[in-house]
């Protein structure tokens, strides 16, 4: 499969669940319910402006904030089925893929895990689309860590990654789409085991990770 194959195939999943659920339903985002993080995904990809309120927060924040209720206003629906369409092509070419199947997977466990489902059965070419986000991803959220180093095995694939180089290292083990909750701050939801030293593993567990 192809990274756009993969990304397709969770966004239809992703699309399966916000059905399934319904536009009250809770998800992992504080606040959100599911009729907000299908604008947020909808605003995301098809309006350029909402993306520094997406980044920055703050006066952007509240007009983000604004292009997601016009959406809403739309109706769950129709939210649903503009994300069932698929992506912008651009966000379907080369490293954009791979940035979206992330994404998509993040926010589609957001929904999942709010609603009393754990992990999914392994999807190596998912998994293996996940792990490879976490050469870019890991090591953005690893500047949050300090006096430590940091590194990730994933057993599943027998796989591991160094994404902070330092003394004491604390060892993350999951699978990759369990490693990516983790360090997009998702740490409750997240099913990992720590190895290393006991002060070290809990400057990890304190750091803030994620937006």
């Amino acid at each position: 499969m192809t990274d756009r194959d993969v990304l397709l195939a969770e966004r239809a999943a992703m699309c399966d669940s916000f059905e399934r659920f319904g536009p009250d339903a809770p998800t992992l985002c504080e606040g959100w319910t599911a009729a907000d993080l299908a604008a947020h995904l909808v605003v995301r990809e098809h309006d350029p402006r909402a993306m520094p309120g997406i980044i920055l927060g703050g006066k952007a924040g509240a007009y983000t904030e604004k292009l997601m209720a016009q959406e809403k206003a739309k109706g769950f629906a129709a939210m649903v089925a503009r994300l069932r369409a698929g992506p912008p092509k651009l966000m379907m070419l080369g490293p954009g893929a791979r940035l979206n199947v992330n994404e998509n997977f993040i926010h589609h466990e957001d929904l999942r895990r709010a609603n009393g489902e754990g992990p999914r059965p392994t999807d190596p070419a998912l998994d293996d689309v996940i792990w490879s986000g976490l050469a870019f991803a890991g090591k953005m959220s690893a500047r949050a860590v300090k006096d430590a180093g940091l590194e990730l095995i994933d057993p599943v694939g027998h796989r591991r990654r160094t994404i902070r180089k330092g003394a004491p290292t604390v060892t993350i083990s999951g699978s990759a789409g369990e490693l990516t909750l983790f360090l997009s701050g998702r740490k409750d939801a997240a099913i990992v085991q720590f190895d290393g030293d006991p002060e070290a593993i809990a400057r990890v567990r304190d750091a803030k990770f994620g937006v």
